[in-house]
């Protein structure tokens, strides 16, 4: 088997092999050929979070947020920058807190915005509260 990272398929879920060296270039889903980075976060549901969390490799970094919440909408444009700022090497997700209410209980959300970052599986860090991108940035590479 060859060597590679496992980057889940934003479109269709399933699992590409990517070479670390190639990583930057992006690439394309083996089985729908859509892009498997667009630069922007991900809106992300039960099973596609699953599949993001332990069947990738890439660390996931998660805003649980509400529509009906003003600092989540504050944060909405800074979360789209972080995207584009992080990705390949980190995989930017949103969770609707009021759609994936099972995901929000699962976590113990208790307060939104909260920015959550995942590693191999596992919760690594997490603070609570709009901020601003440079701080965004720094908080992520701070915990990666």
């Amino acid at each position: 088997m060859s060597e590679g990272l496992l980057v889940v398929c934003p479109h269709c879920d399933s699992i590409n092999r990517v070479p670390p060296s190639k990583l930057n270039a992006g690439g394309k889903c083996g089985r729908c050929k859509q892009p498997l980075f667009a630069g922007r976060p991900l809106t992300l549901s039960g099973n596609g979070f699953d599949q993001h969390m332990f069947r990738g490799d890439l660390p996931v970094l998660v805003d649980f947020w509400a529509p009906w919440c003003g600092p989540c909408k504050m944060m909405a444009p800074v979360f789209e920058q972080a995207a584009a700022e992080l990705e390949p090497q980190v995989r930017v997700a949103k969770i609707n807190t009021e759609t994936e209410q099972a995901l929000a209980m699962r976590f113990g959300i208790r307060s939104i915005p909260t920015i959550a970052l995942f590693k191999g599986g596992r919760e690594v860090a997490r603070t609570a509260g709009a901020m601003d991108l440079r701080n965004l940035l720094a908080w992520v590479r701070k915990h990666l």
